[in-house]
């Protein structure tokens, strides 16, 4: 199937219009409209419900949403591979959540660039699931991943247990308040706990998405979050930081995530240098 299809079908059901996609896409409303009927006639099945509004996909068009994803995601991986060929023998895609690429996977990275200079990396962050589904498109070759789930054709290889633990940057002795708690979002699986955990902070006054960044706000104000242990070890042991005794701590296995069926000779090396870097917290 052409891509462009594929890549006209999502931007309709991004844009929710025909019109806007079609300007998006710097082509006429009619092409937009033919790709559409083009790769509705291919499927068999409407794939949007067309009104004044605007057009909302259709229970086929919800289904097909997620393969239109893959191949736009496949197209691009063989363009990226394709076009490195000529200045590297070989290209590793890797994901990860924000968090674990702080102090840890991006040391890797630093490490493998020294020690195979001729392997391209392209790195990516995103939720466990959206990666996991990336391996199983196989536009991603390995991913680290908290308590990941077990598709069949993947291999999953624990590398050690992560540890969130509560910090307060305020000056002790201080009376909190409520309103001092910021909700990090780590991952789907941290904020599934800490909303069963604690329900007094369902909807705190700050809430951040912004993974080891949020360290800067918990500097710069009095305020308490829960962070990886390792990225505020540091802190905490220069007194930047202060670990409440009581603090309840969450912990998640974090595991490697990769082919059961793959090029042993490329992906060794690789695997095992991700072992190293990870033994410094096991």
């Amino acid at each position: 199937m052409d891509v462009s299809l594929a890549r006209t079908f999502l931007m309709v059901a991004e844009t929710g219009s025909f019109i806007d996609a079609a300007r998006k896409m710097n082509v006429t409303q009619s092409t937009v409209s033919a790709r559409i009927k083009g790769l509705e006639d291919m499927l068999g099945r409407p794939l949007f419900e067309r009104s004044k509004a605007g057009a909302e996909l259709t229970g086929a068009g919800e289904l097909f949403q997620k393969h239109a994803l893959a191949m736009v995601r496949v197209w691009q991986q063989a363009q990226l591979q394709v076009s490195l060929a000529d200045t590297h023998r070989d290209h590793l895609s890797m994901g990860a959540p924000m968090s674990l690429w702080s102090s840890f996977l991006l040391k890797w990275a630093s490490g493998l660039r020294l020690a195979m200079p001729d392997v391209a990396i392209s790195a990516t962050a995103g939720a466990s699931a959206i990666l996991t589904q990336r391996l199983i498109e196989g536009t991603l070759d390995v991913a680290v991943l908290y308590r990941p789930s077990a598709p069949p054709g993947l291999t999953i290889e624990h590398l050690f247990d992560e540890e969130f633990v509560l910090v307060s940057s305020a000056k002790p002795g201080g009376r909190r308040q409520p309103a001092d708690y910021v909700l990090v979002d780590w991952c789907a699986e941290f904020m599934q706990d800490h909303a069963g955990a604690f329900p007094e902070h369902a909807n705190p006054a700050v809430t951040l998405d912004l993974g080891p960044m949020s360290l800067d706000y918990i500097l710069a104000n009095e305020c308490q979050a829960y962070f990886p242990a390792r990225m505020v070890r540091p802190l905490v042991a220069r007194g930047r930081l202060r670990q409440p005794k009581r603090g309840r701590k969450f912990v998640y296995p974090v595991c490697m995530v990769y082919p059961e069926t793959r090029n042993e000779e490329a992906y060794e090396t690789i695997l095992d240098g991700i072992r190293t870097e990870a033994a410094r917290f096991a």
